[in-house]
């Protein structure tokens, strides 16, 4: 019998994480699956998430590589690749087009009709750019909301609102370039945002409304969910490294000393407690204002109830989650990651790489960024309007 296995691959600015499924049968015809292997590593040669020495990258995956090939004792040759970084984008677009049968009844022909208007008004933003994923927010019909799948309703005219998450294409290429030079074959691509969350955030949480904010080395990435869709995904050019920056320029202390003050290794008389806080707490109100400012441009009606939830690298410092409380009047707390006792990974840091390996495991990868009608993968399906 042949074992279904799949490999998360997360290039980060900090850390390379490599995470490998096996997905096995039980007695009651059911789905387990588990972790076999890990690897991690110092991420060298990139800057916010883009590749500028292709050498440095491919040792740093080959390291991460090896370590998870070690545990998982099989050799990985291929695997699904999350896109983040600084350039990470949205577009949104919206097409329409006139129901084409004589009864007025939608097809799924009207439905990719209205999806590729979308993409024609949407093109001028895609210059030198990627569309991974292409989301369909929501259907009108005669300017009418539709709730859920419009196929087989009538009327006159049909309307769909789309998300496009984008990517520059030459930093696609790059890190995909590096990937397969340390002979692992890229299946496909998934922005990290919603690869992180995949596996941090609930059914309960995407309905009711909720931003997922990943605090990384470099960047701030963010996925804002609304009745079950993720209506946005955003990366903000800072990240925890600022904060380091802040109090090696606020004590006159060097980089690395600084990092050690950030982590509370070093506080005490030498560094006062009060100025490290504010240097902190300074920087990331900064970080949460843009995050407000940019919800606020997405011209939501209402508020998220399910509030914002944080994780990556930098979730840890501070009092983050009391500063994201007040500078949003959001709910806030740490993302948990919750996996079985004898898994190899504990943390959410990991959220990215285990989610695209749960991503692989569908089986549907291929379809979503390349269908605008309804034939989309079982990832994007339970995101149908």
């Amino acid at each position: 019998m042949s074992r279904n296995i799949v490999t998360g691959i997360d290039i980060g600015t900090y850390q390379v994480k490599l995470v490998v499924i096996e997905e096995l049968a039980d007695k009651r015809g059911g789905r387990q699956r588990h972790v076999i292997g890990t690897g991690l590593a110092e991420s060298k040669g990139l800057r916010h998430g883009y590749v500028v020495n292709k050498d440095e990258v491919v040792a740093s995956i080959l390291e991460a590589k090896r370590q998870a090939e070690a545990i998982a004792r099989i050799p990985i040759r291929s695997g699904f690749l999350s896109i983040g970084g600084i350039s990470l984008d949205e577009a949104h677009a919206t097409g329409s087009t006139i129901i084409s049968r004589a009864d007025q009844e939608i097809t799924a022909l009207d439905i990719e009709k209205a999806g590729k208007a979308a993409r024609e008004a949407a093109t001028p933003a895609f210059l030198n750019r990627y569309v991974l994923h292409s989301i369909p927010l929501e259907y009108r019909i005669d300017d009418v909301k539709v709730l859920g799948d419009p196929l087989g309703m009538k009327g006159v005219r049909l309307e769909v609102d789309y998300l496009f998450v984008t990517c520059l294409a030459q930093h696609k290429d790059a890190l995909s370039q590096a990937v397969e030079d340390a002979d692992i074959e890229v299946i496909d691509q998934m922005a990290s945002p919603l690869a992180g969350s995949y596996v941090l955030l609930d059914g309960d949480q995407k309905m009711k409304g909720c931003v997922l904010a990943n605090i990384g080395a470099e960047t701030v990435s963010i996925v804002v969910y609304d009745e079950n869709i993720p209506i946005s995904v955003k990366v903000f050019p800072m990240g925890s490294s600022h904060i380091t920056d802040d109090i090696a320029l606020g004590f006159r202390i060097s980089l690395e000393e600084a990092e050690r003050v950030k982590m509370g290794r070093l506080a005490g008389q030498m560094y006062s407690r009060k100025k490290i806080e504010d240097l902190v707490a300074n920087r990331l109100e900064t970080m949460f204002t843009l995050i407000d400012k940019h919800l606020k441009s997405l011209g939501r009606r209402g508020p998220l109830p399910a509030g914002i939830i944080i994780s990556g690298g930098g979730a840890g410092i501070g009092s983050i989650s009391d500063i994201a409380k007040d500078s949003l009047k959001l709910p806030a707390r740490l993302a948990e990651f919750r996996l079985s006792s004898d898994a190899k990974i504990q943390d959410a840091t990991w959220a990215v790489a285990y989610g695209l390996a749960r991503w692989g495991l569908t089986g549907d990868t291929g379809v979503p960024k390349k269908s605008m009608g309804i034939n989309v993968g079982k990832f994007l399906r339970q995101f149908l309007p």
